[in-house]
């Protein structure tokens, strides 16, 4: 019997300035199926395909060159075109300047920007003025304390995306296979649903949802064979795991945690 999740994606996608065909019939699949499902750092037609053939909500795509997922501005419209409607198409960016942005939104064509790096508040808020798209700020979490900027963070942006703090001296902000303690995120009083990230899986992205209320979930390396590798084998499990409310063992032990 499905699971019955505190927050959907109906939830997550509600209000938000998608394309009218792809967010109603988004928010129709979602509703019944619990938390909306974003698979990031995609980089390859398989890869995508195999996202979007699974039912994904959204699929991220990275834009940073110290990211073993980052596209350049051509294979980013080449995948575009492949998207179509068919998901919510977000554009990760890590500290861009409005130059860098700028490329980003005229190649791609994104619904969505995804700001990953120490972006300020007043940051955020003027990326979503000057785009007039939905912005979704992702803060890294792994204590308490990195949870003091929330109310800030939340008055400017459309959405919240929690994600692992990365170690210092680390290179990437995320995609780095980490989970955080999911306890820090209960009784936090935002606005709106958010998305949770940071070392889901297919054997825990059931719980995590479960345990946090997120409305949405992010998956990067907890698909993926090597740093980069998406395996369309493990984003079908994913998706199919969490759809189902019900732990998925197809992968076997050696399926990547993160």
């Amino acid at each position: 019997m499905p699971l019955t999740f505190s927050a959907t994606g109906a939830d997550f996608l509600a209000g938000l300035t998608f394309p009218e065909a792809t967010r109603t019939a988004l928010a129709l699949r979602a509703r019944a199926l619990g938390p909306a499902i974003k698979i990031c750092g995609l980089s390859t037609p398989d890869t995508l395909n195999a996202a979007l053939d699974g039912g994904v909500d959204l699929v991220g795509f990275v834009f940073f060159p110290k990211s073993p997922r980052h596209l350049t501005l051509d294979k980013a419209a080449d995948l575009a075109a492949i998207t179509g409607t068919r998901a919510i198409k977000v554009a990760l960016s890590v500290d861009a300047d409005d130059a860098a942005l700028e490329a980003i939104v005229s190649a791609l064509d994104p619904d969505m920007l995804q700001l990953h790096g120490h972006e300020s508040p007043a940051r955020v808020a003027a990326v979503r003025a000057r785009f007039g798209l939905p912005v979704m700020k992702a803060i890294g979490v792994s204590s308490a304390g990195d949870l003091a900027g929330v109310p800030a963070y939340a008055c400017v942006a459309d959405r919240l995306l929690f994600d692992a703090k990365p170690p210092a001296g680390a290179d990437l902000p995320g995609g780095n296979g980490l989970v955080f303690d999911w306890e820090l995120l209960k009784g936090l009083d935002l606005p709106a649903p958010f998305m949770l990230s940071g070392g889901l899986d297919a054997h825990n992205v059931v719980e995590a949802a479960l345990r946090t209320g997120a409305g949405a979930v992010d998956v990067s390396s907890g698909v993926e064979s090597a740093p980069g590798q998406k395996d369309p084998a493990r984003i079908s499990a994913f998706i199919q795991t969490l759809r189902a409310g019900v732990c998925d063992e197809t992968l076997g032990s050696d399926a990547a945690t993160g």
